[in-house]
C-alpha cells in the first residue's frame, strides 16, 4: 500500500489573521514565510519547510470550534527536549497564555494551549522510541512536573 510521506501542513480558519499570526510568531516562535494580506498567512518552524501551518481569514463574526462537533482536537508542535518543553511552558506562563492543561502520556510529556480562537495546540517532547514501555503507553514515565 502507498502511503504518504508526512504530514505536511494545516490551515485553520481564523478571525483576525494578523492577530492570529502575532500569537503564533509572538507564543510559539513561528516564522512567516509568505502572506497574502488579510486572507492568509504561512508560517513555519522548521527551515526545512515552506510552512507547517496556514492562517485563513474567516472574518469576525466567525463561529468559533464546539467540542461537540466533528473536526480538529487539536494539533502539536514537537520539542527538541524536554528541557526546550520546560522552557517554553515557563514562557507560556509569563506571557499569560491561556493554558488546557499537562498529559503525560508515558511516551511524551504535553502541555495544551489555545490561540485566540479557541483552537486547541499541543507543544509536547516524545521519548525516543528506545525509551518506549513496552505493552501500556499510558505509564507515567515522567517524574515530577515540568516546574522542575
Amino acid at each position: 500500500m502507498v502511503k504518504p510521506k508526512r504530514l505536511g501542513h494545516l490551515v485553520l480558519r481564523v478571525r483576525d489573521v494578523e492577530a492570529s499570526a502575532r500569537f503564533y510568531s509572538d507564543i510559539l516562535g513561528l516564522e512567516v514565510t509568505t502572506s497574502i494580506p488579510g486572507r492568509m498567512v504561512f508560517m513555519r518552524a522548521s527551515d526545512e519547510s515552506s510552512h507547517e501551518l496556514a492562517l485563513m481569514s474567516v472574518g469576525e463574526s466567525a463561529p468559533g470550534p464546539e467540542p461537540d462537533r466533528v473536526g480538529l482536537y487539536h494539533f502539536a508542535w514537537e520539542m527538541e527536549s524536554l528541557d526546550d518543553l520546560r522552557r517554553i511552558y515557563r514562557e507560556l506562563q509569563q506571557k499569560g497564555v491561556n493554558i488546557a492543561g499537562i498529559g503525560d502520556h508515558g511516551i511524551s510529556l504535553g502541555v495544551y494551549l489555545f490561540d485566540p480562537d479557541g483552537n486547541e495546540i499541543e507543544v509536547f517532547y516524545e521519548l525516543p522510541r528506545d525509551q518506549w514501555p513496552g505493552g501500556q503507553i499510558f505509564a507515567g514515565r515522567f517524574p515530577g512536573s515540568l516546574e522542575d
